[in-house]
């Protein structure tokens, strides 16, 4: 009985040493496959996605202490622009597909990492308190001072016109709108009360307690889908690779939807 005993317990501890070492291995990898990234990531990325993605460097940058992560936050357009002109982006973050297009026609981005990230919706906005703005529909029965962003540069722009191209009122719209530079300066001057209105995405509206959404786009309004992707020849690809491989993760995903976007990369 003792010797059958002592038996079982040889094979405890030998099975425990195998499990240590094969965790030790595991472990052993993955910091292997943190080290190997390291350095600067340079990333371009649509102004609205200011706040999620500075949480969420902080967090990579602790998972991969040897990197540190920067951003150009603006347009997607003028961001693209810039790609275009030469300047040094890791990765691009937008807030439309066509930007992404136009740099994947141009073969200025790693097709093969391109993905689609986020889902957000377009909303109208006024300041806090009473207003005579009601709908996209009759937004102009108050003459109101409506703010945009440039169609030709910022996405929410674009999207804004398209929404009142469909309506049919978007001469008189625009002999009525101030032009921002992208969306978070949009959701600026209505803060501020320099503006009656503002066209800027759900999650915009969500990071202010001085503006209130009035509605939402009209149900048959633009997809807003924002894709990533590696920029060919860049830096630091594999920086890049693996900052957007966090991006797309269930980890990056729970944060995302806490500021109010749709994941999803899943």
């Amino acid at each position: 009985m003792k010797k059958k005993f002592g038996m079982m317990a040889l094979v405890m501890v030998l099975t425990a040493s195998m499990l240590v070492g094969c965790g030790s291995e595991q472990t052993a990898e993955t910091s292997e496959g943190q080290d190997a990234v390291t350095g600067a990531i340079t990333v371009s990325a649509a102004a609205s996605l200011t706040d999620v993605l500075n949480e969420l460097a902080q967090t990579f940058q602790e998972e991969y202490p040897g990197t540190e992560v920067s951003f150009t936050f603006g347009g997607s357009g003028a961001l693209q622009t810039q790609i275009e002109e030469g300047a040094p982006v890791d990765l691009f973050f937008s807030a439309a597909e066509s930007n992404m297009d136009a740099l994947e026609e141009e073969g200025l981005i790693d097709a093969a990492t391109r993905k689609d990230v986020l889902q957000n919706e377009i909303v109208l906005i006024a300041p806090q308190g009473e207003t005579a703005v009601t709908s996209f529909e009759t937004i102009l029965d108050s003459e109101p001072q409506i703010a945009l962003g440039e169609a030709e540069s910022v996405p929410a722009g674009k999207y804004a016109q398209e929404i009142f191209t469909n309506l049919g009122i978007w001469d008189d719209v625009k002999s009525h709108a101030v032009f921002a530079s992208n969306v978070r300066e949009v959701l600026a001057w209505v803060e501020a009360g320099e503006a009656d209105c503002g066209v800027v995405y759900a999650t915009d509206a969500k990071t202010s307690d001085a503006v209130q959404v009035v509605c939402n786009a009209p149900a048959d309004g633009p997809q807003v889908l924002y894709p990533a992707a590696v920029i060919k020849d860049c830096a630091n690809p594999e920086g890049a690779q693996a900052f957007l491989d966090f991006l797309t993760s269930e980890e990056a995903g729970e944060v995302f939807a806490s500021y109010g976007f749709t994941f999803l990369a899943e």
